[in-house]
């Protein structure tokens, strides 16, 4: 496919959704209400994400796969001339595959919805802000001016806003004001990071800032930006100690919006340490790197230790009531697995860098289920508080809805990593990096901050497995107890299948990713191994 043809696909994936927005508000043509004006718009809603994600393969497809590492589908216009800030979008073997994921999962949970619509104002402004969302979450992935990258990295915070605070649960506004202050306060910092590369530079385009690997930006300057675009990236990201707004808003956001907020938007942040500040500033990242990775172990064995005492019963009863919320420990176990890709990224080498970008999707299809499935117990148990689902000897779910047991069963080794599912890859190439950092970094540093984030491995398996454990068995229930306990529906088999079958993918087959990644990290690291 001839790059004129990858352009315009590009263009259609990136500004289809925000047409479809716009659409969604308007009312709906006689001929295509069906039985009811909330059926059309939450119908709308299907068509568009699963347009989008038709178009994304499309483009997937059609990518030149033998030259990852070059710039493909690029629209290159000028939008603010006395600035020279350009309308700049293009797609490498970095960022296709989190187009393709942002797609997937934002037509997964408009089908969903389609089917569950969150409690709440009617589905009309819901899907706006859905296909909102989705346009934000793809304009960071293809930006590649780094004031258009701040613009659609913004977008986001306005609709998962409205989101939590219209269509979540209990202290639902609490939980999306935490969430907009601290991202807001990241993201003005991160602007000033910008604007400071910008201005010293002579230019905000990505791919002439990545080609002069730092030149003209000198040693001071390039450790204050990264400390400025770091800081707001990390808080999305999110590292420890700037984490502490994301348990609340996962456990009172709706099903979907837990959904994209771990699969996609914390992908965001450390996609910006990948794509701008890696190539942009190689000085300053080298200089701060050993901080981003202590911060990154602290955070797993923190996540870790976190679910573990949520599990076993230690420590107080979280705010929100419920003892052990599972969608607050989910939260958690997010703070870790993403602290893996921070230290993938600290190591500054192409294995580490493309262990961090493996493990960005893992957690994405992973979590993403992860999070599908909570939303299907608190459907069936009134409730996400693990105590009151498995009160007594166990929830017994192998027993009540044996698939819908096996499946979370599966989710959870997926999330510690088992060999041959999708969350091994990423975990296993942030270590070897860790064991061989690059040149100029404290190995003996590395090797602690390597054995550390081991011993968060085996807490992430206990966690999981003492989950699995009290949710899946306990004693047998009665025959009329489990005909009238709902197992997996037809919606959620639609739903959750491609999480499944692509984790098992990435799991047997690595390459088809590691062999788009590799070229263009080496590329954006200036060939260094």
């Amino acid at each position: 496919m001839n790059d004129t043809a990858l352009q315009a696909l590009l263009l259609a994936i990136v500004l289809l959704p925000a047409v479809g927005s716009v659409a969604a508000l308007l009312p709906a043509p006689p001929g295509l209400r069906g039985s009811s004006p909330e059926q059309a718009v939450l119908r709308h809603g299907v068509t568009v994400t699963g347009t989008v994600l038709a178009l994304a393969v499309a483009l997937a497809a059609g990518f030149d796969h033998d030259h990852p590492s070059r710039m493909q589908a690029t629209t290159d216009v000028s939008w603010i001339a006395a600035l020279d800030i350009r309308v700049h979008l293009g797609v490498d073997g970095i960022s296709l595959p989190l187009l393709v994921l942002t797609a997937l999962l934002t037509f997964l949970c408009a089908l969903y919805t389609y089917f569950r619509m969150p409690q709440g104002p009617g589905p009309r402004a819901f899907v706006a802000l859905l296909l909102l969302l989705e346009t934000g979450m793809l304009g960071t992935f293809v930006a590649l001016d780094l004031i258009v990258f701040f613009l659609a990295f913004e977008i986001v915070l306005i609709p998962m806003y409205f989101l939590v605070a219209r269509w979540g649960g209990e202290h639902r506004e609490a939980a999306a004001n935490r969430f907009i202050l601290y991202t807001l306060l990241g993201s003005a910092v991160m602007l000033l990071g910008l604007l400071l590369v910008g201005v010293r530079a002579g230019t905000f385009d990505m791919v002439a800032l990545a080609d002069q690997h730092g030149a003209g930006l000198s040693h001071g300057v390039q450790v204050i930006a990264v400390l400025a675009i770091g800081l707001g990236l990390a808080v999305k990201a999110p590292m420890w100690p700037l984490h502490s707004w994301l348990p609340d808003a996962h456990t009172a956001a709706p099903t979907v919006g837990s959904v994209l907020l771990a699969g996609v938007l914390l992908k965001m942040g450390t996609y910006g340490f990948v794509r701008i500040v890696l190539p942009v500033a190689p000085e300053g990242a080298r200089t701060l790197a050993p901080y981003l990775a202590a911060f990154a172990v602290v955070g797993i064995l923190y996540g870790s230790l976190a679910c573990l005492s949520m599990v076993t019963g230690v420590g107080a009863a979280d705010p929100t009531g419920a003892t052990v919320d599972l969608k607050r420990l989910i939260a958690y176990s997010s703070v870790g697995h993403m602290g893996f890709v921070l230290l993938g990224v600290a190591t500054l080498t192409p294995t580490g860098v493309n262990g961090a970008l493996f493990a960005n999707i893992a957690h994405g299809l992973i979590t993403g289920l992860l999070f599908f499935l909570v939303g299907a117990l608190k459907e069936r148990y009134g409730s996400t508080d693990l105590n009151q689902i498995a009160a007594g000897a166990g929830a017994a779910l192998y027993g009540k809805a044996p698939r819908l047991g096996g499946l979370l069963a599966f989710a959870a080794v997926a999330s510690l990593g088992l060999p041959g599912l999708a969350g091994f890859w990423g975990e296993m190439l942030a270590l070897f990096g860790a064991y061989q950092p690059a040149a100029g970094l404290s190995r003996p540093a590395y090797l602690v901050f390597m054995a550390l984030a081991g011993v968060g491995t085996l807490l992430t398996a206990a966690y999981l497995l003492l989950v699995v454990r009290r949710v899946c068995m306990g004693e047998h229930p009665a025959p009329a107890e489990r005909a009238a306990f709902a197992d997996i529906q037809a919606h959620e088999y639609a739903a959750w299948s491609p999480l499944v079958v692509l984790t098992v993918v990435a799991g047997l087959w690595p390459a088809v990713l590691l062999s788009l990644s590799d070229p263009a990290v080496q590329n954006l690291l200036g060939g260094s191994r």
